[in-house]
Formats: structure tokens, C-alpha cells, sequence
């Protein structure tokens, strides 16, 4: 009967110091692939969500009327007066962009007929973007626009948007001025006709026969 050989006390030992060496670096591989992967999520993430915030600020400008008011102030905003660009479901909303104090948070403020700062009884929906936002500018002359967006330690994205007319303030009309002259007074009509009378009657006299007296 054949004996297979069997392996040694000083081969197992080996091979045990091998996978010992071997296995650590695997399981770093393993490490650094699954990190790569989480830093490519988290970066694919972000710029999803910058891409959906620049997406809806284009659309939103894109759609509006063209009044739109840029202030730079402790809150940096731009107000959309009317835009049918709505993410919930209104024909005309008005839509406002501001950068707040808090983690520096670009939001997006959407309803209808408010003004900022909100009161307790207005209706809109605020929408945090984006945090850590460094630049949010915004630049509006001759029909065109001009924005700039950077977040903290991220390269900027800026966009230009053509052919956005302001609308044009329509002039009130003014009475017309009546000149003042001679007025021409028409003659008064004085041909009146008095009502006929009747002709007088004439009572008929007696035929009398006065004859001169004869001479004798």
C-alpha cells in the first residue's frame, strides 16, 4: 500500500509565517480600496448635489421674468420675483437664494408674495443646498448673468445665462390737456313761431242805399 507523504512540523510552520505576513497586507488593500470607494461616494454625493443646486438655480432663472434684485449685505440673496421654475408644483412662485450665518448653508426660499426676513406668517418652503459655501455671487447687467459658487476647498463653478431682459416699467398716462380758447357758443335759434291767430271776423254791414236828397 502506497503512503502518500504527509506534510512536516517545519512546512506548517512556514506556511503559517507566510499567511502571517501575507494576510496583514491584504487586509490594508482591502482597507484602502474600501476607503477609496468611500471618498469616491462622498465626492460622486457632493457633486450630485452641487449639480442639482446649479441645475435648479439655472432653471429658476432661466424661467423668471426677468425682475430679479441681487443684494450683498451680511446676507448675500437673490430674489426671483416670479418664475414658473417650481419644485412644488406652483405656476408662478417667487424664489429667493441667500447664504446664511450658520455653517455658511445656502438655502433656496420658495411661495408667494413674502418678504425677507420671513414673519411668522408667511408660507413658504426653505431648502438647505449646500454648506461650507465660500463665494455665492451673482451678476445682472444687459441681459445677462453672471454666477459664481465655491464651497469651502472645492474648485469654483460659475455660469453665464444670455437673454434675460428686465421688464420694462410702463409709464402711467397722463390726462389730456384740454387748450384753452374761445369756445364757439352756437346762436341760439330765434326762429320761433308764435301760434297763429285767428283773423278777425268782420260782421256783415247792411247794404244801405244813402242817396243825396233830390232837388226840387
Amino acid at each position: 500500500m502506497h503512503k502518500r507523504p504527509a506534510f512536516t512540523l517545519i512546512e506548517v510552520l512556514i506556511s503559517i509565517a507566510l499567511l502571517g505576513i501575507i494576510l496583514p497586507a491584504l487586509y490594508q488593500t482591502v482597507d484602502l480600496l474600501r476607503d477609496s470607494n468611500t471618498h469616491l461616494f462622498n465626492y460622486l454625493e457632493k457633486a450630485k448635489k452641487v449639480t442639482k443646486a446649479t441645475d435648479t438655480l439655472y432653471l429658476d432663472l432661466v424661467s423668471s421674468d426677468g425682475n430679479i434684485s441681487i443684494q450683498k449685505d451680511e446676507y448675500s440673496r437673490v430674489c426671483i420675483e416670479q418664475t414658473k421654475n417650481s419644485l412644488y408644483a406652483l405656476s408662478v412662485a417667487k424664489v429667493c437664494w441667500l447664504v446664511l450665518k450658520k455653517d455658511k448653508t445656502l438655502v433656496r426660499v420658495e411661495g408667494n408674495n413674502y418678504k425677507l426676513p420671513l414673519g411668522s406668517e408667511d408660507k413658504v418652503e426653505v431648502n438647505p443646498i449646500m454648506k461650507n459655501v465660500e463665494v455665492f455671487d451673482v451678476y445682472y447687467e444687459k441681459g445677462k448673468i453672471l454666477v459664481l459658487l465655491q464651497q469651502n476647498a472645492q474648485e469654483p463653478i460659475s455660469f453665464m445665462i444670455q437673454g434675460i431682459s428686465k421688464p420694462v416699467k410702463k409709464k402711467p398716462k397722463k390726462p389730456k390737456k384740454v387748450k384753452k380758447g374761445k369756445k364757439n357758443t352756437a346762436p341760439a335759434d330765434t326762429n320761433t313761431t308764435s301760434p297763429s291767430l285767428p283773423a278777425p271776423s268782420v260782421a256783415p254791414t247792411p247794404d244801405t242805399d244813402v242817396s243825396a236828397p233830390a232837388l226840387t
